[in-house]
């Protein structure tokens, strides 16, 4: 009698689903993993010029000058002062200024970028509350409901005049 060998096959994984189980698994990742929408601030940059410009006289009494020091000490034309509490003489200083006032700003470069952040972003609000203040007494209504025209009107009487000193 001759045995014969049986051939035996190597089993063989089934990958059918394999492509469709990846799939779900990318879907999956994408909806649930959250997208980080890149924040910064809103500044205009002034526009190239070609040519020399001229130089102005300033009345500095229409000048707030702000200084943030290497330690992230904050001085009010030379007056030791407190981010946290800037934004009532700041908004002291636009509205008696009107239009006309200039915010200089000085940083030291090793300054700390949270500390600078934070004083751009108090800078911002007080603008913001002023403006939304002379909205509310002007129209009756919030700056977020003016029409464009309202708006351009409040920015013509409080325009946001920061110049950054480096």
């Amino acid at each position: 009698m001759i045995f014969r060998r049986k051939r035996r096959e190597v089993p063989g994984l089934n990958t059918t689903s394999t492509a469709d189980i990846s799939f779900m698994l990318l879907v999956f990742f994408l909806v649930t993993t959250s997208m980080d929408v890149d924040k910064g601030m809103n500044r205009q940059l002034p526009p190239k010029q070609d040519e020399k410009q001229e130089m102005m006289d300033v009345d500095r009494s229409k000048v707030m000058s702000l200084s943030l020091s290497e330690e992230g000490l904050l001085t009010i034309d030379e007056k030791p002062a407190d981010i946290d509490k800037i934004r009532r003489q700041l908004k002291e200083f636009i509205v008696s200024t009107g239009p006309s006032h200039i915010i200089e700003l000085k940083t030291d470069r090793k300054c700390d970028y949270d500390t600078y952040f934070h004083l751009q972003n108090e800078i911002v609000r007080s603008y913001r509350e002023i403006r939304d203040a002379a909205s509310k007494q002007l129209f009756g209504k919030p700056y977020s409901k003016c029409s464009v025209e309202q708006r351009e009107q409040l920015l013509e009487k409080y325009p946001q005049r920061v110049q950054e000193v480096y």
